[in-house]
Formats: structure tokens, sequence, C-alpha cells
């Protein structure tokens, strides 16, 4: 009897050490989790748009950032005509495209600052008076127009400039008409006459207050410079500062109300417009999963993102638009960011919106236009601005 009560007390701690030993190890393995997002920032901004098939995102991210302005100042969300200021820089490229020989890219693509440099000389125009769709169209397609432009210019530069004909610079606005409709000079909108002057005029829009912030090794800090990548074709100068730096004042902005038009690279697997995500995951074979779970992201430094600018594998692809920003369930906060690729739910996450990691933007982006007053005054004064 004693044997069988000390082997059934034998079996019972046995038994209890196993289960407790194995509780121990449940809680040691970290359980997968999926994102689960909260607001921390969420700033006025226009409805999501589609830019269709035209490499025109960097006047879309433009013009929504634009309006953002527009309602910070004013209370008034006005939708801007991305295609005025597309036409008016389908123009100045020609021009730059003619003057440098043909020697340089001729394409679609341009920067944030392309739309201030249009804005400037040739005042905004609302959606409502020019939306660049023909003939009841209702998605975009640039696919003919540069071809076409470029047949023109390329003819000039070749064969006619040395006589009166072809005019290059009507044969470019007869293309832009045909494709895009002829620019408004004069409109109403909400029962008042406008030119795109007086509207520019009327929305409160200061286009020399907004700078554009970037953060590269191979230029001094606190300084000013002219990036070097394609889409940079009006040599536009880029304020350039320390990549913590970087973050804290777009971190700052957000907070003050402001946002941002950002230039960034989205080539990577992990940045999904169908999950809504991008991140930049520890190890590559979690590529894959990190567009669903939450997974351990990379320490970026400068030298990396130096390293992989030089080496091409961070381009300039696409520009968004800044606007906030979320935290996941474990605190991590990561940049609320409107894309312009649509709101189509079978192909589209979070209603057209990315959920973009700071490791991610650390490394992948090229630049962010701000205005000025949304810096730090420390760097303000470092910047003289």
């Amino acid at each position: 009897m004693k044997n069988t009560f000390f082997s059934i007390l034998f079996i019972a701690i046995t038994s209890l050490f196993y289960a407790q030993e194995d509780v121990a190890i449940k809680v040691n393995i970290p359980k997968e989790q999926k994102y689960q997002f909260t607001p921390i920032i969420d700033i006025e901004a226009s409805a999501v748009k589609n830019q269709g098939n035209t490499g025109t995102c960097w006047s879309f991210s433009a013009s929504s950032f634009i309006e953002s302005e527009i309602y910070r100042n004013s209370g008034e969300m006005i939708d801007i005509s991305e295609m005025y200021n597309v036409r008016h820089t389908y123009n100045a490229k020609s021009w730059n495209y003619i003057m440098r020989q043909g020697k340089i890219q001729f394409s679609e693509g341009g920067l944030a600052h392309d739309v201030m440099n249009s804005i400037k000389l040739n005042g905004l125009v609302p959606e409502s008076s020019y939306s660049g769709l023909l003939n009841s169209t209702k998605n975009y397609d640039h696919s003919k127009i540069i071809p076409e432009l470029k047949t023109v210019l390329d003819t000039y530069i070749k064969n006619d400039k040395k006589s009166n004909f072809p005019n290059w610079k009507l044969a470019v606005d007869s293309i832009l008409t045909v494709h895009l409709g002829k620019a408004p000079e004069e409109f109403i909108y909400n029962g008042v006459t406008y030119t795109p002057k007086s509207f520019l005029e009327m929305t409160k829009i200061n286009t020399s207050n907004y700078i554009t912030l970037t953060s590269f090794t191979h230029q001094p800090y606190n300084s000013t410079f002219i990036l070097n990548i394609p889409d940079n074709f009006s040599n536009g100068s880029f304020y350039n500062i320390d990549l913590d730096i970087f973050v804290k004042e777009v971190d700052n902005a957000l907070k003050k109300g402001y946002t941002l038009a950002l230039d960034c690279d989205v080539s990577e697997e992990t940045f999904s417009s169908k999950y809504g995500i991008a991140v930049v995951p520890k190890e590559f074979k979690n590529s894959e999963k990190a567009l669903t779970y939450i997974v351990d992201e990379a320490t970026i430094t400068p030298e990396f993102r130096q390293q992989e600018f030089e080496n091409y594998n961070t381009t300039d692809d696409h520009l968004m638009h800044i606007v906030g920003m979320v935290k996941d369930q474990n605190g991590t906060e990561y940049y609320k960011v409107k894309n312009s690729w649509g709101t189509d739910s079978k192909r589209i996450g979070n209603g057209g919106y990315i959920y973009m990691s700071k490791p991610f933007f650390r490394l992948k982006t090229i630049s962010v236009m701000v205005h000025k007053n949304a810096l730090s005054e420390t760097l303000k004064k470092e910047l003289k601005v």
C-alpha cells in the first residue's frame, strides 16, 4: 500500500513538473500576430484617386498634398486638377528635352516640385474645370502621349532646327489638346469667375513656403544640392539632413498637423498595395509573411541607406502623400500613406492607403516635401529657412 502511494505521488509530481514546463515553453514561444492597427494621427485628406495608366503619381501626390494644405489654411477641401499641372509640366519637359538636344530621359515621370513650379507659373484649376478626360472617358491613359511628343521633338532636333517648319511648340500643344483637352483660361467655381492665377490667390497657397528634405551621405548635411535622379529633370534642390533628424522632422510635422508629399521606392516585395503594408523584414525568408504578420525589421543605418541608393536598389519609383500615423498592437508606429492606385477592394488593401514602417521609410524614401513652418526651430536655423 505504501509503495503504491509513493508511486502515485511520483507520477503526480512528475506530471505537474512537465505540465509546468510545457506552460513555460508555450510562454516563451512568441505567438504570430496579424497586424491590428490603431490611428494615432489622422490629418484631413481628399478621397483616394486612381492615376490609371500614367506615370503621373508626382502630380497626384503633390495635388493631394496641396488639397490638404488648402484645407489646413481654410477648412475647405477643394478637388484640384492633377492634369492641369501635368499638361504644363509636359510642356516644360519638352522644352528641357529640346534644349538638351535629346540627351536626357523623356518620360511621364516628375517630382513634387514640378507641380509647385507649374503652380507658380500657371496657377491652379479645380478638377471640375479640367479633368484631362475626354469623350466620356473615365480612366487616365497616357501611353500614347509621350511617344507622340518624343517623335515631334526628335524630328526637330535631328532635321528641322534650321528650318521654319515644324514649330515644335505648336505641335506639342496640339498633341496635348488632343489627349487632355485645352487648358482653361477662365472658369466658374462656386458661382465666382476665376482665372488659374486668381484661383491660386483664393487658395492662399504660396509656393515659396514649401521645401524638399532628403538624407544622403554623399553630400554635407544641412546643405542644399541637386539630387541626380532621372525624374529630376528640372534640377530641383533638396535640403540634406541627418537620417535620424529626417525621421524626427516627419514625426513632428505630422504632430503639428502638416502632411508631407513623399517620393520613395516601391519595387520591394514587402511593399504591397494589396495588403496595404510596407515593411523591411530582418530576414528575407519572412518577406511574404511580413505582409500579414508582424516580424522583426531590419535596422537601417545611413551607410546602408546610401549603399542601396548607389547600387540602384533604391530608386525614385513612386510618389504618395503621408497623411498620418498608426500603431500596431505592440505600439510600433507606421506612417499612413495615401496612394493613387484606386480603392478596388479586390486588389487594394486599407482603402487605398499604405501603412509604412519607419525602417521602410528610412531605407526607401528619396525625399519629402513639406511646409517650412512644419520644421522644428532648430532645423530652421540650421537650414536658414
